[in-house]
């Protein structure tokens, strides 16, 4: 799976969508990595899990992502995650 970048969202140093925008991975500018689901609107994103980058950042995930296939749910993304998302 790929991933596409977006800029200008409000709270994110990086933000990044699936191909068909079923989930989403941002770097707050606190320093704490987001997934994310889809919202009402495509600005419109809803928190799923969140933890802190030193613990396991956005690369890290994005590298063990990298030959999966897109999820067809955000919530089917969390499986993917390993127990120091659960911090």
């Amino acid at each position: 799976m790929y991933f596409v970048t977006m800029g200008g969202i409000s709270g994110y140093v990086w933000f990044s969508t699936t191909p068909r925008g079923r989930a989403a991975i941002g770097l707050t500018e606190t320093g704490n990595v987001r997934v994310l689901a889809p919202g009402e609107n495509t600005r419109d994103w809803r928190v799923l899990r969140e933890w802190p980058a030193s613990v396991y950042s956005h690369t890290e995930l994005l590298v063990a992502l990298g030959r999966a296939e897109e999820p067809e749910t955000a919530e089917e993304l969390l499986a993917a995650l390993p127990a120091e998302t659960l911090v």
